[in-house]
């Protein structure tokens, strides 16, 4: 019964921690947008930042030996069924998921679920 009590007191103090870094960095994302008026200073300089943007078609966990016995035609089995979304990251987090589509002969995702901030607050840690 301790223990019960221990984790739902672990599961409540990490739930108001959450929600208050998530208070604190909206309350500091608002200073950012009131600093935007004539005189203050320019975030501009934020739009040229380079990011890594990659879709995650699938999982998996192998043996090293199973590793080495692949070759030529080798197939990998995934984790993710057939019409599955994609996953959307930037610089490795979770920010959306997609269907594949292709576009004048290259592979592209149109986004069918984009998450939302708290989501991706979650995905930080």
């Amino acid at each position: 019964m301790e223990e019960e009590t221990l984790v739902a007191a672990q599961a409540a103090d990490a739930t108001a921690a959450l929600a208050a870094e998530e208070a604190a960095q909206m309350a500091a994302f608002a200073e950012v947008l009131d600093e935007g008026k004539p005189g203050s200073r320019d975030i501009d300089f934020l739009l040229d930042i380079p990011l890594v943007v990659s879709v995650e078609i699938g999982r998996t966990r192998m043996l090293i030996k199973d590793l080495l016995q692949l070759g030529q035609g080798s197939v990998i089995e995934f984790d993710k069924l057939v019409g599955e979304p994609m996953e959307v990251l930037v610089n490795e987090k979770l920010i959306a998921r997609g269907e594949v589509v292709v576009v004048n002969e290259k592979f592209g995702v149109r986004l069918t679920d984009i998450s939302s901030p708290a989501e991706r607050l979650k995905h930080l840690k």
